[in-house]
């Protein structure tokens, strides 16, 4: 046992663990030789001048104070590793005290397990009832850890709180969970108290939170940015302030970004929010959620404010509580620049008369009803002005099926083009929204109607039933707007009966008509037929129109492989003489078919900067992306096997047969058929064929050793080049038209066996 006169803690004992004490007048110093200790404490301060000295290590120290008096830290303490310390009469860092760890520092009223503690859990669990304070008016740090300020009743820091490669957080709850993460914020209360945490100081680490559960949240002004999350190698910068069912106050600007540079995240979750003079949020996005809420002339500040700092703004209400969910927009909202503004309500949205919102940047908006996506009749509802004519950016208004779209006045730019490979129509677009099985079969009803998936969708059919495609080829083909928003549809299942005979086409979508459009979308299935005959697709069986950042997996199975069994299968599309662009298939083939590939069965349009990585198995002309090739394939590339049971010259590792052209794109998936197989197209025919040199094979992973098998009627074999594995990991390899600068079109991923489309890399 240690005892120290003045100013030191008293009375400190090893209840768990060992160590050793040594006391000063002035100092005291603890040289704990095992990796985790806890200390019981009949005080715990520290007077101006004097230093408490933990040698732990890189282990910790649980310190609890017993006695009745509250810790004052007005000297300095400090630890080689963490230090906690609990004392449930309060703790107060004063104008003079310096604390700083080598590790975590947490500072808590609440209590903790001491068995928990020296087993070194993940999940630690605070709790007490305790009405005392932890604040901070000096300088708290960790060089290489966390600091956590936690109480019930109240959090105040008023001084200088660091953690650089580490999180600082600051709760208040009478329950709160302390979990271990390299990558996100620790500190999760449980069960609210309804107290207050306020910063008035500065806070600046790799991430910051600040949490009151039903309790408020203060991130108040001073000069300079007051809460500041920096980011490292393995944390984004991201800031918390979070007051579920209590109000979040923020005044002056905070800050996230990532150790790369690049903006971080702010989340602000409260049932009631308060912006003050000058509040921003410099990031590269900022989420706000709330129960309902109207935008007014201080939250559009702030909102302008952040938007025209770059940040993308993001704002939800979630109608918990027994709110409507309603987001009104009833001041102007006016930004500058590139930054995207979303407003998105759990029911109906709408901007008041006489408000206007604009950007003269490259900003996008959307204005989205029913925002879970549950069919609540959400609208959509303008009654002021959406200008956009001096923007290049995109509006999107999304409402229910059973909502209502009210457009008002919207002014688009009439400059504006669609950006190459978008798949866009327009620059202002009201989407149906389609969050069910029951949504989705409602599109058939409305073939040129614009939809938009509102959330991923399992369309498993009912039992004894199975899905059927959305129209029909060649009567009923869709030729609205599909966008999926980036969202998934799974467990597609369609099953061609055989007694139909010869169907035409077979996929999600019958047919995309010339002037459809799908993209933004990911449709995971299984389209099977014994049927010889039609066009199959795990997307669509025919398409005319454009196809554009669409994304396929699964199977697409036919009858056993025989010799001309009438069908174009791909793991994409069937039949295409439309464009698809950005687009891949990692779908398995399977198919009796004529033509088959692991993207398009028969190809008489466009492909650009898409890929295949399924397999492709079947009789006819087979091919890694593409069975048949009649116009034009750039830009692309197939990694899958091709497998041919018999014989054929018609066999390729991107294309089975070929009479068109092919340019910078390239093939290295295994080619497996009798006699072999061609490591780019298994025949060329006709004098259009251009097969260009910057087209190249793995000739070791193919096991092709020429590039083409046969030619006929006037073409040429083409000057496509095997390279080996190694060469096909350099991008020097792969010659002056392959654009591998930042924003060009191809990428070498680290450790990476060949190039990818860098649109593959975009998060």
């Amino acid at each position: 046992m240690a005892r120290a006169a003045g100013p030191l803690p008293q009375r400190g004992a090893f209840v768990r663990g060992q160590g050793a004490m040594t006391s000063g007048t002035t100092s005291l110093t603890i040289d704990q030789t095992s990796s985790r200790g806890v200390i019981d404490w009949h005080s715990f301060s520290i007077g101006n001048g004097n230093t408490v000295a933990f040698n732990n290590g890189s282990g910790a120290t649980l310190n609890r104070v017993t006695g009745g008096d509250p810790s004052s830290i007005l000297g300095k303490l400090t630890a080689t590793g963490s230090l906690y310390l609990i004392n449930p009469q309060g703790i107060v860092v004063g104008p003079s005290g310096v604390v700083s760890t080598g590790g975590r520092f947490v500072a808590s009223t609440l209590g903790i397990c001491n068995d928990a503690f020296i087993n070194g859990s993940d999940a630690l669990t605070l709790s007490g009832k305790s009405d005392a304070s932890v604040i901070n008016l000096g300088r708290i740090s960790s060089s290489g850890g966390d600091v956590f300020l936690i109480a019930r009743q109240a959090v105040v820091n008023a001084g200088t709180v660091k953690a650089p490669s580490g999180t600082v957080e600051l709760a208040a709850g009478e329950t709160v969970l302390l979990q271990d993460s390299a990558s996100s914020r620790q500190v999760f209360v449980q069960a609210g108290s309804h107290g207050t945490v306020v910063n008035e100081g500065r806070i600046k680490a790799a991430q910051v939170s600040l949490q009151a559960a039903d309790g408020n949240v203060y991130a108040l002004a001073g000069s300079g940015t007051r809460i500041r999350a920096t980011g490292t190698a393995t944390r984004d910068g991201h800031v918390w302030l979070v007051a579920d069912s209590g109000r979040v106050t923020q005044r002056g600007p905070i800050a996230a970004v990532n150790a790369d540079g690049s903006g971080g995240t702010v989340d602000t979750q409260a049932e009631g929010l308060s912006f003050g003079r000058g509040a921003e949020v410099r990031a590269g996005q900022w989420n706000i959620s709330t129960p309902v809420f109207t935008i007014d002339r201080a939250a559009a500040g702030a909102l302008r404010r952040s938007l025209d700092a770059g940040t993308s703004v993001g704002v939800m209400t979630t109608g918990v509580n027994g709110a409507t969910g309603d987001l009104d927009i009833a001041s102007n909202l006016n930004w500058h620049g590139a930054a995207s503004l979303t407003l998105a309500a759990y029911h109906n949205l709408s901007v008041t008369k006489g408000t206007t919102i604009a950007n003269d940047g490259a900003g996008n908006l959307t204005l989205r009803a029913d925002a879970s996506g549950i069919d609540n009749g959400g609208s959509v509802i303008n009654g002021g002005t959406v200008d956009w004519s001096k923007s290049t950016g995109i509006v999107s208004a999304l409402y229910d099926m059973t909502g209502s779209y009210s457009a008002g006045n919207i002014l688009p730019s009439t400059a504006w083009t669609a950006p190459q490979d978008s798949g866009l129509v327009a620059q202002v677009t009201g989407y149906k929204l389609v969050n069910s099985l029951a949504d989705l079969e409602k599109v058939s009803l409305d073939l040129a109607g614009i939809y938009a998936l509102g959330k991923d969708i399992d369309v498993s059919p009912p039992p004894g039933t199975l899905n059927t495609p959305i129209g029909s080829f060649p009567s009923s083909p869709f030729t609205g707007q599909f966008d999926g928003m980036g969202h998934t549809i799974s467990n597609l299942t369609i099953v061609v009966d055989s007694s139909f005979g010869i169907v035409p086409g077979v996929g999600l979508f019958a047919s995309i008509g010339t002037p459809g459009v799908v993209r933004n979308l990911s449709v995971q299935g299984n389209i099977s037929s014994p049927a010889n005959g039609g066009d199959y697709g795990v997307l669509a069986g025919v398409n005319t129109g454009t196809i554009a950042a669409v994304h396929t997996s699964g199977r697409v199975v036919g009858p056993a492989p025989v010799p001309l069994g009438g069908n174009d299968a791909g793991g994409l599309v069937g039949f295409s003489g439309g464009t698809v662009t950005r687009s891949s298939s990692s779908a398995d083939v399977v198919f009796g078919a004529i033509y088959i590939g692991g993207l398009v069965g028969y190809n008489v349009g466009v492909i650009r900067q898409s890929f295949a990585s399924g397999n492709v198995e079947g009789e006819g002309a087979v091919g890694g992306l593409v069975g048949a090739n009649v116009k034009t394939i750039t830009q692309s590339y197939a990694t899958g096997t091709v497998s041919r049971p018999t014989q054929s010259l018609m066999v390729g590792a991107l294309v089975g047969y070929n009479e068109s052209a092919i340019e910078q794109s390239f093939a290295t998936g295994r080619v497996e058929a009798p006699g072999g197989g061609a490591g780019i197209a298994g025949a060329n025919y006709g004098p259009a064929v251009n097969i260009t040199s910057d087209v190249f094979w793995d000739r070791q992973t193919t096991g092709a050793t020429v590039a083409v098998l046969a030619v006929g009627g006037g073409a040429q074999a083409g000057s496509a080049q095997g390279l080996t594995t190694a060469q096909m990991s350099m991008p020097s390899s792969f010659g002056p038209t392959y654009d591998f600068s930042p924003h060009g079109i191809w990428a070498m991923p680290p450790g990476g066996t060949h190039p990818v489309l860098r649109w593959q890399l975009a998060p």
